[in-house]
């Protein structure tokens, strides 16, 4: 059995480059679903809808294990997947995602104020602050949807996805930690660094998820055993061009990535 990752176009290949580079040993798939992103923008049935294709095309494959690693999917459809899908269609299967794992992250210091960046959906459904606050009901959050800044990073436009940083980070007062709440913002986490006052702590998800993926199957050895160890890798996307293909390249260096002809929603 494999570790299966989703993520809603090429950035989760951060968050898969970030498991592999702490757990070598495990066999991955990875799923970008390229032909509907951005999934910020989208309705929640149809991000509920092609999450449920995702990750039952990630059982089809094999894998025992799978991490939601797009925020926004994370938010809408995770909670629905664990208790309602999974228990009828693979309950052998466990499905995670990305939230919870940065929220502890983010609160493992001394903070007075949360900053959360994030797409439109995953903003709009206060998940973050839904958890931040579970844990500390009287910190300050404050949330800001970046709709403009995944385009910009999937479109290669790095230039523009600076300037977008920059107006971003501006936006955000007393405050001592950042949540990226997106798997694409590790690709601009330095300029969040570079615009935001030295004292205020970036929180990047590529950062943590490895050394939380390995705490996890330290403490669930009946997933763990199950997990083949041949240091297998294998790469889909819904949709494969000429850009998705240098870009997949940019973010994990010879990477070969294959288009997956299964359909995943309209």
């Amino acid at each position: 059995m494999k570790i299966g990752v989703f993520d809603s176009g090429l950035g989760g290949l951060v968050i898969t480059r970030a498991f592999i580079n702490t757990l070598p040993e495990y066999d991955y798939v990875y799923y970008g679903d390229t032909k509907h992103l951005p999934y910020g923008e989208k309705t929640s049935g149809r991000i509920l809808n092609y999450t449920l294709e995702a990750v039952k095309f990630l059982i089809a494959q094999d894998c025992a294990l799978i991490i939601i690693a797009c925020n926004t999917a994370t938010s809408i459809a995770l909670r629905y997947i664990q208790q309602r899908f999974i228990p009828s269609y693979a309950p052998s299967v466990k499905v995670l995602g990305v939230v919870i794992p940065t929220v502890e992250e983010a609160l493992e210091s001394h903070t007075a104020g949360v900053g959360v960046i994030a797409t439109n959906a995953t903003v709009h459904s206060h998940i973050y602050l839904t958890e931040l606050h579970k844990i500390r009901p009287e910190l300050a959050v404050c949330e800001i949807a970046a709709p403009q800044l995944v385009p910009a990073i999937e479109g290669n436009d790095f230039v523009e996805a600076e300037r977008l940083a920059k107006e971003y980070a501006a936006r955000f007062r007393q405050i001592d930690s950042l949540i990226l709440g997106c798997t694409h913002y590790p690709l601009v986490k330095e300029y969040f660094r570079r615009y935001l006052p030295s004292n205020v702590r970036v929180v990047s998800q590529d950062e943590l998820m490895g050394a939380k993926l390995k705490d996890y199957l330290c403490r669930h050895a009946e997933i763990e055993t199950r997990l083949e160890k041949k240091g297998s890798r294998r790469f889909y996307v819904s949709r494969l061009n000429k850009h998705y293909r240098q870009l997949a390249d940019m973010l994990f260096p010879g990477i070969d990535v294959t288009e997956c002809q299964k359909e995943t929603g309209n």
